[in-house]
């Protein structure tokens, strides 16, 4: 008899503790993603920089307004495979962005295109101008490829420096310049631009209000 008074109120109150923590944890959650949303509002507000002038630490150039001008080498281009758009399987082209006077090349995520597989490319309709300015934002190359892409393929399935630089050819640069410019509605030959990252709070406070509630009853 006691053994199950004990239970009928321990078991409660151990639930309340673990929603109490979820509901904590989810407020911790909030507040880095509202620090997130302050850098990155302040980095998109600051001018445009060169994107061969950011700093070395790339944590802190990440997400910075950036240009860029130079040739681009289609025959070096690498395919983003899985990426998706409004619900469409597609990739993402990456391709090397040569400046005049240095040798890394600087790689331009030039946007999504359509394919079926979400991996496979005929990239040859995708080509635009050889010589371009191109106007954007920092990212970086925050992912591990697994294995080793097959070169014939010229496909990364994450935003790996070392699978993309040993596809490539060349020095890569430790930044690449996700384009934004000339986002207009394009015709079927430009690939689809990529937007900036939203700044929203995602739902972490309602998550947290819901916990504390199941802790509450």
């Amino acid at each position: 008899m006691r053994l199950r008074r004990f239970l009928a109120l321990a078991i409660p109150l151990a639930c309340a503790v673990l929603f109490v923590r979820l509901g904590v944890w989810q407020l911790s959650r909030l507040k880095e993603k509202r620090a997130f949303n302050a850098t990155l509002s302040a980095r998109l507000a600051a001018p445009p920089a060169d994107a061969t002038m950011l700093p070395a630490d790339t944590a802190l150039g990440h997400y910075r307004r950036v240009s860029a001008a130079g040739t681009l080498l289609y025959d070096r281009e690498v395919v983003y495979a899985g990426r998706s758009h409004e619900g469409s399987p597609g990739v993402d082209l990456l391709t090397p962005m040569k400046i005049a006077g240095r040798d890394t090349v600087v790689m331009v995520n030039r946007g999504w295109a359509y394919s079926e597989d979400a991996a496979s490319l005929d990239n040859s309709r995708w080509k635009e101008r050889d010589s371009v300015r191109v106007a954007g934002y920092a990212e970086t190359f925050a992912g591990t490829e697994r294995g080793t892409p097959p070169r014939a393929q010229r496909r990364v399935h994450a935003l790996d420096r070392a699978a993309v630089q040993a596809l490539v050819g060349l020095p890569v640069a430790p930044y690449i310049v996700t384009q934004t410019s000339d986002s207009a509605p394009h015709r079927d030959s430009i690939p689809v631009r990529l937007t900036i990252p939203a700044l929203d709070e995602g739902p972490h406070q309602s998550y947290a209000i819901q916990w504390f509630s199941f802790a509450l009853v």
